[in-house]
């Protein structure tokens, strides 16, 4: 008999929202530090657990419906590349831009090339309530921004051309169907 892999303790009943929930468009709120509590930093870590379990690099507190100012990336999937942000703050964004395909957990099977800057420098604080600063370029940089703009409300196919929007029209019609059709009372 086969025994069941071992679990992630740090497992989260969280689950990631699709699009068109209202909730994606929220401003989320600034966690102040204080509110550091042990409650907050095990729901932080159960986003990993979730954001692998969706096959993603990045998911923002807003696309689990939690409203705060917070995300986590790991690109590589690798432990040690894990990355909690808590109140970024992107200062500073240079190297030119470039375009790349972007894809997103809550907006499932759409994908189109979006303009980011190649490179970013980002505040913000950890789960031990210390400010870090990240400099990143290439993906990471890109993938900071993505989960960045989540905190905002704003999603990757906003960024999209005009052309391309018009091109996943359809897509989208067809999530929005799908929630009416999941929230109908």
């Amino acid at each position: 008999m086969e025994s069941a892999p071992p679990t992630d303790p740090r497992t989260t009943s969280d689950q990631v929202i699709r699009f068109p929930d209202p909730r994606l468009r929220r401003t989320a709120k600034p966690i102040p530090v204080e509110d550091m509590t042990p409650e907050l930093i095990a729901r932080a870590q159960g986003l990993f657990p979730l954001m692998y379990e969706e096959n993603g690099i990045g998911l923002a507190a807003p696309q689990v419906g939690w409203n705060v100012r917070l995300f986590v990336i790991n690109l590589s999937g690798e432990p040690e590349d894990e990355l909690i942000l808590l109140n970024p703050v992107v200062e500073e964004e240079s190297g030119g831009t470039w375009r790349a395909e972007e894809g997103c957990l809550s907006v499932p099977k759409i994908y189109g090339k979006v303009t980011r800057n190649r490179r970013i420098r980002m505040v913000g604080w950890n789960l031990e309530g210390e400010e870090i600063e990240v400099e990143a370029e290439g993906m990471v940089a890109r993938c900071l921004l993505h989960e960045h703009d989540h905190l905002d409300g704003i999603l990757f196919i906003d960024r999209l051309s005009a052309v391309k929007k018009q091109a996943i029209r359809r897509k989208l019609r067809a999530l929005e169907e799908d929630y009416a059709d999941a929230n109908a009372s």
